[in-house]
Parts: C-alpha cells; sequence; structure tokens
C-alpha cells in the first residue's frame, strides 16, 4: 500500500466535497436510480455512491483495485443495511464468473485505468445478456481550447489525481468496445478544475 495511496484516499471526499453538494450527489441519484437486480460497482473509492442506489437493487457488488480505498469500502459497507460485498480488483481483471450482474456502475472509474479496452471487454463479459453499464465519467471536451489544455495538463493531472487522466475519449472508447451509446448525455462536473468538468453520463447496453 503506498503512502500516496492512503493520503489520496484520505483527501478524496474532502476533494470532492464541493462539486458532491452543487450537484454531483443530484446526479449519481439520477443514474443509480437506473440500478437493478445484482449490481457491480467498478472503482467503487470510499463508497460515494453507497446512499444513492434504490431498492430495486437485491445484491451489491463493490470492487476497487486500492488496498486503501477497499479498507475504506469494507468500513462504510460495514454500516449499510444491504451488506454489500467489498472485492479488492481492478476493473481490467473481475474475479466473477460470465454475466454474473444486472447492471455494472462506473463512476469516475475509466479516466484511472490502465486498459480501457480490457476494461470495458471484462464489464461487458460480466453482464447478462440484456444487462446495462451505468456511468459517469469526465472525458475529453469538445474542441481545441479546453482539449488542448487537458492534453498540456495530463501529465501533472495524473500525477496529482492517482493516474487520473483528464482527456481520455471515452464515448469513442465505448463505441469501440462494442457498447450502444446513443442514451449518453453530456453535463458538467460542478465546482471542479476545467480540465476534468465535462461529463458524459447514463446508461450504455452491449450491442
Amino acid at each position: 500500500m503506498s503512502l500516496y495511496g492512503r493520503l489520496f484516499t484520505a483527501i478524496y471526499d474532502p476533494f470532492l466535497a464541493w462539486g458532491e453538494r452543487s450537484g454531483m450527489a443530484k446526479l449519481r441519484r439520477s443514474i443509480l436510480a437506473q440500478a437493478s437486480g445484482d449490481v457491480l460497482e467498478v472503482g467503487a473509492g470510499t463508497g460515494l455512491n453507497l446512499r444513492a442506489y434504490p431498492a430495486a437493487v437485491t445484491r451489491l457488488t463493490l470492487a476497487d483495485p486500492e488496498p486503501s480505498m477497499a479498507d475504506r469500502l469494507r468500513s462504510v459497507a460495514a454500516g449499510d443495511p444491504r451488506r454489500p460485498t467489498v472485492v479488492q480488483a481492478g476493473a481490467e481483471a473481475l474475479p466473477f464468473p460470465d454475466a454474473s450482474f444486472d447492471t455494472v456502475v462506473s463512476t469516475l472509474v475509466l479516466c484511472t485505468v490502465d486498459d480501457v479496452a480490457g476494461s470495458l471487454a471484462e464489464i461487458r463479459r460480466v453482464l447478462r445478456p440484456g444487462g446495462r453499464l451505468l456511468l459517469i465519467e469526465h472525458v475529453r471536451a469538445d474542441g481545441s481550447g479546453l482539449s488542448g489544455w487537458q492534453d498540456r495538463l495530463e501529465k501533472p493531472w495524473k500525477a496529482f489525481g492517482y493516474g487520473c487522466r483528464c482527456n481520455r475519449d471515452t464515448r469513442a472508447s465505448l463505441t469501440r468496445a462494442g457498447f450502444e451509446t446513443g442514451a449518453l448525455q453530456d453535463a458538467r462536473w460542478p465546482r471542479m478544475p476545467p480540465i476534468v468538468a465535462p461529463l458524459l453520463v447514463g446508461p450504455v447496453h452491449p450491442a
């Protein structure tokens, strides 16, 4: 467990708090209201989504590869009436059989994974027929102005954000991975640095 990993876990919620109060928490509830059945959340972090899951979720599994985040998740999940299962695992190598889940949730995760294509392939693998991926991801901006700054600041932001890339074209990655993206919508992450403000939100289905 790295020193910065522990520090990043400690500052994660305080760093996001202003954005959560300014609209991100409401956005989480809106998107995750569509979750149902057996649900897997990848990159579950500190458990910020726990309060947003609806009663239609019958079983909840939380996965995160960072040891300090997984420890935090276990502590938070212990007080949740659904008794979620916590697994230390990354999205690139999910330790579950094929077709295990009705819903997979990814919020602010695909910016950080080392292998986007591999992660999306794993998500497709563990989804049941008719299942869907619900996501909130910050993405590459349209146009050359902000996207240029995202490219210039990608390396320092990655160092600060513990692997977070601010310039990933997530819509294109989803399309290449065989997901139907027509229901996705653009949004903004309020009260956050402009390079991570553009969001892509909504459900996607394997085509």
